[in-house]
């Protein structure tokens, strides 16, 4: 079973504010709150084939995995994925115009487990979809707390 997991929230910030902030990595352990350090495995800025580490907290259980950024279309699309570990994962953040200046952010989440982890496929999916209502909250309340 895969796990395919949408989520989306609009945020009072210009879209190219909005995108710039969320697509940089550098950014992340203050909006997610399962990502507790960030690294560069290529130099910055990102770009297409870039790498960065993650080190995440998920389900109680420590998850250190590398994200390489499949596509990067400035304003409108960043994808990044992992091939590694147990749980391959795809994320793709999509901005769109909301009006009044503000933006939707769509944040997917999609991959394949694999052993032990497919049974727990549709629990992972729920704890998966609470995790980024939770982020992108947060992610929410960094922006629009912020000066403008």
């Amino acid at each position: 079973m895969s796990v395919d997991v949408v989520t989306e929230i609009e945020i009072a910030r210009p879209r190219a504010d909005l995108a710039a902030y969320a697509a940089d990595v550098d950014n992340a352990t203050a909006w997610y709150e399962n990502i507790k350090s960030v690294g560069w495995e290529t130099p910055p800025p990102l770009a297409v084939g870039s790498r960065v580490a993650f080190v995440a907290n998920f389900l109680g259980r420590r998850l250190a995995y590398t994200y390489e950024i499949r596509e990067l279309v400035p304003g409108e699309r960043l994808v990044m994925s992992t091939a590694q570990g147990p749980f391959p994962m795809e994320t793709t953040y999509e901005w769109s115009d909301a009006g009044d200046g503000a933006t939707r952010m769509t944040l997917r989440n999609r991959g394949d487990p694999s052993g032990f982890k497919r049974v727990a496929a549709p629990l992972m999916a729920r704890a998966m979809r609470r995790a980024n209502e939770k982020d992108l909250a947060a992610l929410k309340k960094v922006l629009e707390d912020r000066p403008r």
